[in-house]
């Protein structure tokens, strides 16, 4: 059932700038336990960022094209990565990417945007139109661990913020564009059932962005445009918002040994007045975090 965000409560809650990096349009926060580190990217500015929960050192990889994201990958090494027309095989060290194969041959205009992996270890990635965001020639699909991919629902304007129910039973998905996240019933082979809207965003709340999900079945929903991240309960209705400074907020992800710290993304693009707009934050969520999926192939 749709519960629309209209009683809002706020819950003032000091964030913390961790890197000033000024990205054009962060996103895609992935927290590495094996490397204890967050990782970002910056799709317009073609880079891969790392951050270490360690020593707190930065360290950051150009690109050769646009990228959405990365998934670490459970029994290799690097990751799997969605870069502008493609997924591909990345490592960073040795620097090497090795492209898997494209999605979307007959639109060449779109590109991947944002992706998690589930519990079995498959990604679910969306696409969306690069020159024109609002656009309905995005999909979502599902990568599977052999490396063979399926388009499993299409007619998005921008693709966002997959997440699962704790019980990996349940797909958030949002398409920013019409300020709706849906939720999907996911088999335990990857077929989707069951599309229903889940939350709607009023208009003067923008738009959802990247999503995370907590140990209580709640989901973290970072606000494009409303400055802040929202936690909904699971039957769609607001619990509390923690406020940030720039108004593009693009994503979050829980991270550290405990999961129990909060790493949210933002963007500068449109907004290079703002002071902090496209740096990486951390504020405290009150509430861990489930441990981060990654791909299985």
């Amino acid at each position: 059932m749709a519960v629309a965000a209209t009683n809002e409560t706020n819950s003032m809650s000091d964030a913390k700038c961790v890197w000033h990096a000024r990205t054009v349009l962060g996103e895609g926060p992935l927290w590495s336990g094996r490397d204890r580190a967050v990782y970002w990217v910056d799709i317009k500015g073609r880079a891969l960022h790392r951050y270490s929960l360690v020593d707190e050192s930065r360290r950051s990889w150009k690109m050769p094209d646009l990228l959405g994201w990365v998934i670490q990958r459970r029994d290799r090494p690097g990751f799997i990565a969605g870069l502008r027309d493609c997924f591909a095989e990345l490592t960073v060290e040795p620097f090497a990417i090795k492209r898997i194969g494209s999605p979307e041959p007959d639109q060449p205009h779109n590109r991947l945007n944002d992706a998690k992996a589930d519990v079995h270890g498959r990604i679910w990635a969306g696409s969306m139109d690069n020159r024109n965001p609002g656009e309905m020639t995005g999909s979502l699909y599902r990568l599977d661990p052999d490396l063979s991919w399926e388009r499993v629902d299409t007619g998005y304007g921008v693709t966002n913020g997959p997440t699962f129910s704790p019980d990996g039973r349940i797909l958030y998905h949002a398409d920013s564009a019409k300020r709706t996240i849906y939720c999907f019933d996911v088999s335990s082979n990857g077929e989707l059932s069951n599309k229903r809207v889940w939350v709607t965003l009023p208009v003067e709340s923008h738009y959802p962005d990247g999503m995370a999900t907590d140990v209580e079945g709640y989901v973290w929903v970072a606000v494009w445009g409303g400055a802040c991240v929202r936690r909904f309960k699971p039957d769609g209705s607001l619990d509390r918002e923690i406020p940030l400074p720039p108004s593009q907020v693009s994503s979050c992800v829980f991270a550290g040994e405990n999961l129990d710290r909060m790493f949210v993304t933002s963007a500068s693009i449109g907004k290079e007045h703002e002071p902090l707009a496209g740096a990486l934050f951390e504020v405290d969520p009150g509430v861990r975090g489930l441990p981060t999926n990654q791909f299985a192939g």
